[in-house]
This record gives structure tokens, C-alpha cells and sequence, in this order.
């Protein structure tokens, strides 16, 4: 599906600038931004990219990590110091966990892309990236307006009494324009976490789409126990990262069955929830997610990793997120030598109850998959000729092989319609499309 540029047509492109001592990288990244309607400068070196900053404005940089004399770490560090309001991306070919970290917390990337990257997921990245830069800087807009208003509130005489309410309506306008720029962050920030979901089966061989399996069933098994709207998104949340940890292992690794793995891989396997949660440790929103991920090899009776925790000792969202995991690990060969059917692993389920699972837990997950949380939460399915403009999407579009299409929520159009109209065309498959009111979102 193709992307749209962020700026309209009275509006100046936004401003992109690429640094990579490659020239054949830098050149890639030209075709590909230039195509889209952006305005791409280019330099060979952080001290280049910083002489560009100093007499051009930029609204996004993407910097290669690996790079003589001054590397991306240093180079966006110093970005972020001069010019803070440039989002930072961070481009690397390499598994490097600590150089990553070292941009996150020095240069406070906005997001980090390895080499080779696809070319729709890297125009995706780049405009959630300015998209978020935009919504921003309009909410700071909207708060000065409104400490602005404040002030103009408290100077206004009593007898103007008319003049006050007239003031008192227009901010809460501008309140109400605040809380919705808030609400669609949020909503881009669950979307974000889906894209970069969708990133991280691509490496390994991972089955396209189980990710968004896990995630859902764990959703669902916390709406059962009543876990609360927050809680319930932390696992969700958890649950589309839970093979965060395990960026840098080999492919054969990630290959290879658990109950195969020996010596030092399964030590090294045993270590991905702690990566994890050290990948999570910046963003202060993703606390929880990083506590259930953290937690999600502990065992109900005393014998998992990384803690030994032991019964209700273990976060909830981490009891919820072991079993979905296992559930669909074991249909996909993940942890024994060959796939079973979804009976057989429930009733591996079922048995390690109280062992390896808790048993609460695994009461609900019965009701949900013998059919208690049922489809209906999820809309109703429709073609993709009867969908008419202002209809809202129940759960995420996504394409046979796994590419998440669009987010859950997204509000159809008449050029998206077309959009989706054209890549059944074209794809020569029909699409899983369900539409719900534009009601009661889904985590």
C-alpha cells in the first residue's frame, strides 16, 4: 500500500537529513525520500551532518551508527543537545545492544531501524516519527494557549461578566483540542509498537502475525480476569514484544526447538525477558509492559527464570503472557520438535496447571478458547465493496503474509477504501476486514 507524504500542497515538505559515511546508502535513502515528496540533504559524517544542522532546519535525521571520527551515538547525542525538537533516528547494521542503548539514552532516538530495512517500513517509521514531532508541537501550542488564557482569566474585571464566560468557552475548546491531540498519541503510540512488532518477526524466520496471536489471546485472558484498562494494555502491549530480547540471536538459535537447546544457548535463551526489559527501561510508558517481560519465563511453581518467583509473586500479566506464548509456541514448534495441533497444546496446558501455569489463569484461558470471549467483539466482517466512508476498523488489517495494512480504529476515507479496494486487486486475495461504531476502542 503505497505512503502518502505528510505535507499538503500548501505546506513545505518536511526537511530529512541522512548521515552515512556510504555513499551508496546515502543515495538509496534520496531515491526513496524524494519519491515521497520529502526534501532529503545528505552528509558523509556526524561533523558534516552538524555543519548542515547550523544553516538548514530539519525536521527528521537519520544517522548511521557505525562512522569514523565521531559515530551515530556522539552525533545525535550533540543533535539532541543543539537542536532538540529534530526527531532522531538511529540506522545500524549490526546487533549492537550497548551501542544501541548508548543513542536511546544519549541522543534519545526516537526509534532505531537495522540494515537491510524495507522500504515501506522505513517511510512508515519516518512518518509516525513526524507525524508525533507535529501532534507535539501542537499540543505545546494548545497548553501555552491555555496558561495564556489563564492569565488573561484572572485579569478580567468582574463586571465583565459576559466577557469571562465568552473566555471560559473558548478554553475549554482549546482543553477539548488538547485531550484529542493527547488521545491520538496514545492511539499512534499502540500503533507504533504493532509496526515494530511486525519489524522484529521479520528477523529470525518468525511466523508472520504470531506476535499480534500472542497479544490477543493475552488480551483476552486479562479481560476475563477483570485486569483493569491499563493493565490490560501493558499486557497487550507485552505480548506484541515479548520476543523483544532475543534481537541479536543467531538464526539457528532462534531456530531451534527449546527443549533442544543445551549449554550455553538455552542459558542465553533464558536471559531475553531481562534484554527486554533493558531495551524498555527508557520509556517510562512501557514500565509495566517491561515488568510482565521481565517475569514471563517464571514458573507458578518456584522453578523459571530469571527470579524464581513463585506463585502470586509473579506479576499477573507475566502469568497471562507465559501461557499464551506457550500456547501458540507449541503449535509452531517453538519449544518441542514437532508442531502440535491447538487441542494438543491446551491439554499440555491444562496439565501443568498449578506447575508451570497458574491455575486461575488457566481457567480463563479454557473460556476464552472454547469460546467464551467469542468473535463479536470484534465487529462484523465485511467486503471490501461495502465499506462506505466513516466506518471504523474493529481490529488491525492485515495482509495474508502478516504486513499490518492499518491499525485498529482507523477511520476510513474514501481514498483509503479505494487504497484497500486496490491491494485485493492487486494481491489477488480477500482481505480480513471488521467494522465496528466508532465506539469502545480496543487496547
Amino acid at each position: 500500500m503505497p505512503l502518502q507524504p505528510l505535507a499538503g500542497d500548501a505546506a513545505p515538505p518536511p526537511v530529512l537529513l541522512c548521515v552515512d559515511d556510504e555513499p551508496n546508502i546515502l543515495s538509496a535513502l534520496r531515491r526513496l525520500f524524494r519519491a515521497k515528496g520529502y526534501r532529503v540533504l545528505l552528509a558523509e559524517s556526524g561533523a558534516e551532518g552538524l555543519r548542515v544542522l547550523e544553516g538548514e532546519a530539519v525536521d527528521l535525521v537519520i544517522s548511521d551508527m557505525r562512522m569514523p571520527e565521531m559515530d551515530g551515538a556522539r552525533f545525535l547525542a550533540q543533535v539532541k543537545q543543539r537542536w532538540p525538537d529534530t526527531v532522531r533516528l538511529l540506522l545500524t547494521g549490526y546487533s549492537d545492544i550497548q551501542s544501541i542503548q548508548d543513542a536511546i539514552n544519549c541522543g534519545e532516538i526516537y526509534r532505531y531501524i537495522t540494515k537491510p530495512w524495507d522500504d515501506n517500513d522505513m517511510l512508515l517509521v519516518v512518518r509516525h516519527a513526524l507525524e508525533r514531532r507535529a501532534l507535539e508541537q501542537e499540543k505545546q501550542r494548545l497548553e501555552a494557549l491555555t496558561l495564556r488564557q489563564n492569565e488573561e482569566l484572572k485579569q478580567l474585571n468582574q463586571s465583565l461578566e459576559a466577557k469571562v464566560e465568552a473566555r471560559t468557552l473558548q478554553l475549554q475548546l482549546s482543553r477539548d483540542a488538547a485531550v484529542a491531540a493527547n488521545d491520538k498519541l496514545k492511539h499512534n503510540f499502540v500503533t507504533t509498537i504493532k509496526v515494530i512488532s511486525s519489524m522484529l518477526e521479520m528477523r529470525g524466520g518468525a511466523l508472520s502475525g504470531h506476535a499480534r496471536q500472542v497479544a490477543d489471546l493475552a488480551r483476552k485472558i486479562a479481560v476475563k480476569l477483570n485486569l483493569d484498562a491499563r493493565e490490560t494494555q501493558d499486557v497487550f502491549v507485552a505480548g506484541l514484544l515479548h520476543d523483544l530480547g532475543k534481537i541479536g540471536y543467531s538464526d539457528d538459535m532462534l531456530a531451534t526447538p527449546l527443549t533442544m537447546l543445551h549449554g550455553e544457548d538455552l542459558g542465553l535463551f533464558r536471559k531475553h525477558p531481562l534484554r527486554a526489559e533493558q531495551l524498555l527501561m527508557p520509556l517510562e510508558d512501557l514500565r509495566g509492559s517491561a515488568a510482565i517481560l521481565r517475569a514471563q519465563l517464571e514458573r507458578f511453581d518456584g522453578n523459571g527464570f530469571p527470579d524464581g518467583l513463585a506463585g502470586l509473586a509473579i506479576p499477573l500479566g507475566a502469568r497471562i503472557l507465559a501461557l499464551a506464548a506457550d500456547y501458540f509456541n507449541l503449535q509452531q514448534g517453538a519449544m518441542v520438535q514437532r508442531h502440535l495441533r491447538a487441542d494438543e497444546a491446551k491439554s499440555l496446558i491444562v496439565n501443568a496447571s498449578g506447575k508451570r501455569y497458574d491455575p486461575n489463569v488457566v481457567n480463563a484461558f479454557r473460556q476464552v478458547v472454547d469460546g467464551g470471549a467469542g468473535d463479536d467483539a470484534y465487529g462484523v466482517e465485511m467486503l471490501s465493496g461495502e465499506l462506505v466512508p466513516g466506518m471504523v476498523l474493529a481490529r488491525d488489517l492485515v495482509s495474508r503474509d502478516g504486513l499490518m495494512l492499518l491499525a485498529a480504529d482507523h477511520v476510513l476515507d474514501a481514498r483509503m477504501i479505494q487504497q484497500v479496494q486496490d491491494f485485493e486487486a492487486k494481491s489477488g486475495g480477500r482481505l480480513s476486514i471488521r467494522i465496528r461504531p466508532a465506539k469502545g476502542k480496543q487496547p
